[in-house]
């Protein structure tokens, strides 16, 4: 859980076991240099293993020894038949498209992406992440949308608002969070600096009335159990509602021109208004404070190369709802803010109603004790916080794994029905300290994955390195085993794709992550907000482990339901 984002190609299921954790996203091959205008077309079709952990880590900077350039054979999409339980449903099969289509679709995707704002900054631009319009990009995307069975998207956009009200309970209950994190403080000071500034809160009785969730459920669909498996819930800075959007609209739009060459419908790709609906639930928390004059602060890095994201979201709230949006870093906010008696934080003068965290998630947010002192004055303000520190530790991965264990959920929810769909949702969850399973995975280390209690991707530990860090965590007999989680492996299913990064399109297997938003408001006892709103499609290369669009690991996709 928090703020999000396999050296195998999957291409069976393991028989001997119901055991099977994610991988979150890594890198695209970084295409070479041409100076060519025209894009290029470059094939990379990674050979099958034969198990699923591959014994060769291939690097992201140059083409795979295995890679092989694949044909293009016919004029038209394929479908695939793929087992779910009795029956079967379509999967789109990019095979058979003719080479010239290809090229037509690629020029015409880059055009769209270049005029309706579907950028990032370019980081080899050294400007690019300070100054807007300076060094952009296409965001990294697939060319054409992953089918997604339509069952699946309807039970994540259900339970959706069950997560929501489920993570406002934990965060009222401060004693489930300081015990549940109680050893992991031990061992990790990122997590023992965040508690620190929540058992200051508790000290001072601190009340948040007013209470903004902004969140993101990550998910799976496990091809051997065909479960939808949440991999995380993201408390923290939930990425691209903006770009998210955006990307859902180009795949409407090349399939409006292109789907019936294709024998796809652009009806089958569901809308997503993750942007209009995050910044309603902006403007209303804004409302609730009540005070005209106030801002909405966005807490973001120094150099922030995926600033048209937030800023995407920020033009709705100004234009639709005029609510003004102040970007500070948390250096910034330690050098210019200042609490009133009344509470009300002032950030160089500017009264602040909304604290919106683009930042904060990770142990580099905080380079000194500047940023820290910045988020323990928000904390103690009387702005609205989003996350509040509570919410941020409720989305710990270490408090999903306790949510997941037996009679947990209980403590916060009454309905039944609605602990069901979520406990359907988890996957294998387990503390360390569960030796069984601990031998397990030492045993079986490809269908486990070891997690640190670290948002924003590159920090999870797989295959032989999973039974390595457990048989070192054994020997030295220390603490640090409360740092991390064991989670079930997820296995996706893998498909052919067609990926555009630079410019340049690959041609590679691949596995998909749905992320499904949600918006939670409440004042006191008044829930305002409490919704589904929008989706975020990740599409990643099957040889690698990492998640993460910002970080490099993955592109945008969206969703064609069958």
């Amino acid at each position: 859980m928090g703020a999000a984002h396999s050296s195998s190609l999957c291409l069976s299921s393991p028989t001997t076991t119901k055991i099977t954790h994610c991988c979150p996203f890594h890198h695209i091959p970084k295409p070479s240099s041409n100076s060519s205008s025209i894009p290029i077309i470059q094939f990379h079709l990674q050979k099958p293993t034969s198990n699923f952990i591959s014994q060769h880590h291939y690097s992201p900077c140059s083409p795979c020894a295995s890679s092989k350039i694949v044909p293009l054979r016919c004029a038209r999409v394929g479908l695939m038949e793929t087992q779910e339980g009795s029956g079967s449903k379509p999967v789109i099969d990019i095979q058979g498209i003719d080479e010239e289509l290809v090229e037509k679709i690629i020029y015409d995707a880059l055009l769209w992406s270049s005029l309706h704002g579907l950028v990032v900054g370019d980081k080899s631009v050294q400007r690019s992440g300070k100054v807007p319009g300076v060094g952009m990009v296409h965001a990294p995307f697939a060319l054409l949308p992953v089918a997604f069975p339509e069952n699946h998207w309807k039970l994540a956009c259900e339970v959706a608002p069950i997560f929501n009200e489920l993570i406002d309970r934990v965060s009222l209950d401060g004693n489930f969070l300081q015990d549940s994190l109680s050893r992991t403080k031990k061992v990790d000071v990122f997590t023992s600096r965040l508690l620190d500034i929540h058992s200051k809160m508790l000290e001072m009785n601190k009340i948040e009335e007013i209470r903004l969730g902004l969140h993101r459920s990550d998910y799976m669909l496990d091809e051997q159990t065909k479960l939808l498996l949440q991999i995380e819930l993201n408390t923290i800075s939930a990425s691209f509602p903006g770009l998210s959007c955006l990307v859902s609209e180009l795949h409407r739009s090349l399939l409006k021109h292109y789907g019936e060459r294709l024998g796809l419908d652009f009806k089958r790709i569901p809308s997503n208004t993750t942007v209009d609906r995050f910044a309603e639930a902006l403007a209303k928390a804004w409302t609730e404070y009540n005070n005209p004059r106030a801002a909405v602060m966005v807490v973001v890095q120094p150099e922030e190369h995926n600033m048209y994201d937030q800023h995407w979201l920020f033009a709705p709230l100004k234009e639709k709802h005029d609510v003004t949006a102040i970007r500070k870093t948390l250096a910034e906010i330690d050098k210019e803010g200042e609490l009133l008696p009344d509470g009300t934080l002032l950030v160089n003068g500017q009264a602040v109603a909304v604290v919106y965290f683009r930042s904060g998630y990770a142990p580099t947010d905080y380079p000194s004790e500047a940023e820290w002192r910045a988020r323990l004055l928000m904390e103690k303000s009387s702005a609205i916080k989003c996350p509040s520190i509570s919410y941020h530790l409720a989305g710990t991965k270490k408090i999903q794994q306790e949510l997941a264990k037996p009679n947990v959920l209980e403590r916060f929810l009454e309905n039944k029905d609605d602990i069901a769909k979520l406990q359907k949702c988890f996957a294998g969850l387990w503390s360390l300290d569960d030796s069984d399973i601990v031998k397990k995975a030492i045993e079986r280390p490809e269908l486990f994955v070891m997690k640190p209690q670290r948002e924003g991707g590159g920090n999870n530990i797989y295959g032989d390195d999973v039974k390595e860090n457990l048989r070192r965590l054994q020997r030295e007999r220390t603490e640090e085993n409360a740092a991390y989680i064991l989670m079930q492996r997820i296995f996706p299913i893998v498909s052919p794709v067609f990926l555009v990064r630079n410019g340049i399109c690959h041609k590679d297997h691949a596995v998909s992550e749905l992320g499904v938003y949600g918006a939670y408001l409440r004042n006191k006892d008044k829930v305002i907000v409490n919704e589904q709103s929008g989706y975020l499609m990740r599409t990643k290369v099957s040889s690698s482990n990492e998640g993460g669009v910002a970080a490099g690991f993955a592109v945008l996709d969206s969703m064609y339901l069958i």
